[in-house]
């Protein structure tokens, strides 16, 4: 396996923010869209990249929180979209391409985190139909509006879940195996960095470039709602009131910090001619060898585990994931 996963050095750390790996980038005449763009990391993303020049569209399941949320954010177009409903999905991209606009920045920052069992109507498991499947489908019916652009990018944000779980393709939805909430997550984590593995790949020759993000720890962002406020004291995510413990040595960020490795792997110069690499702490992130994995694991350093940057697999979740949104 070869993989582009080194460092760049790019003079950004954890501490940056998404307004300063911005800084100087006119984004006038560029058109994004951003999931999950009304709330956390997704609402910042979506408001540095309004502020320079972006035309940005932000779906939502709930249009009206949506538009409340993002009203200090002026001109930001809010249209309905609901990741586990795939004909809004459709609609949604139907509307989009029959606008005639090209779209050159796509950001799947919209997730669900260690929920409890559901499944949407085609019997598919939440997290994965949610985090996966749903955004696999909206950028492969955008393709052409991302072809248009002449130069796009797909920034897809995966986590340091990829520990929990690879991608078990002999049951992705739990049908045969207990489900346990971090295991799915996990799972649909190690998709999204496969995911963006292999839009890079398809996608390089029509000038379409792909990027995967770890954005950090940032529990105050409404994703972590079905943990327990205990348990994240007792990992010590939450100090004694309840509130985010910020470390940066533990990539325990604020959402500014958390929405900057997204806005750099969106706009930034440093990374033309580069994609399919999986991100973090506003550099590329080094791959983590099969002998230094459970000190890795066990740790809070940098870094990509092999199972989320295979390129096989990656092949074999697009074949799949085609087959599933039909």
């Amino acid at each position: 396996m070869t993989t582009a996963q080194h460092p760049l050095g790019s003079g950004f750390g954890a501490a940056s923010t998404a307004e300063e790996v911005i800084k100087g980038i006119d984004l006038t005449g560029k058109v994004a869209i951003v999931t999950g763009g009304y709330s956390g990391i997704g609402l910042e993303t979506a408001r540095v990249l309004r502020a320079a020049g972006a035309e940005v569209v932000v779906p939502a399941r709930d249009v009206e929180r949506a538009r409340t949320a993002l009203k200090d954010v002026p001109g930001v177009e809010v249209e309905h979209l609901d990741l586990l409903d795939p004909a809004s999905i459709d609609a949604f991209a139907e509307k989009f391409l029959a606008s005639g606009r090209p779209l050159h920045l796509l950001v799947n920052s919209a997730g669900i985190m260690a929920t409890p069992l559901t499944r949407d109507a085609r019997g598919y498991e939440g997290q994965f139909a949610t985090n996966h499947l749903g955004h696999f489908q909206l950028t492969t019916r955008l393709w052409p509006a991302l072809v248009a652009a002449e130069g796009a990018r797909v920034v897809v944000l995966s986590s340091r879940g990829i520990r929990f779980a690879g991608v078990d393709f002999d049951d992705l939805h739990f049908e045969h195996r207990t489900y346990e909430p971090f295991l799915a997550y996990g799972q649909s984590k190690t998709a999204n960095a496969l995911f963006a593995l292999e839009v890079d790949r398809r996608g390089q020759a029509q000038g379409i470039r792909a990027f995967a993000v770890h954005p950090g720890l940032i529990v105050d962002t409404g994703l972590v709602k079905h943990l327990d406020p205990a348990a994240l004291q007792a990992a010590g995510a939450l100090d004694s009131e309840g509130r985010p413990v910020r470390d940066l040595k533990r990539q325990m960020k604020t959402v500014q910090q958390g929405a900057a490795t997204s806005v750099w792997c969106a706009t930034s110069p440093q990374l033309d001619g580069l994609g399919g690499v999986y991100c973090e702490n506003v550099d590329i992130s080094p791959l983590v060898t099969p002998e230094n994995e459970a000190v890795w694991a066990g740790g809070d350093g940098p870094g990509v585990l092999p199972r989320a940057v295979d390129p096989e697999a990656a092949t074999r979740l697009w074949e799949v994931s085609e087959r599933l949104t039909a």
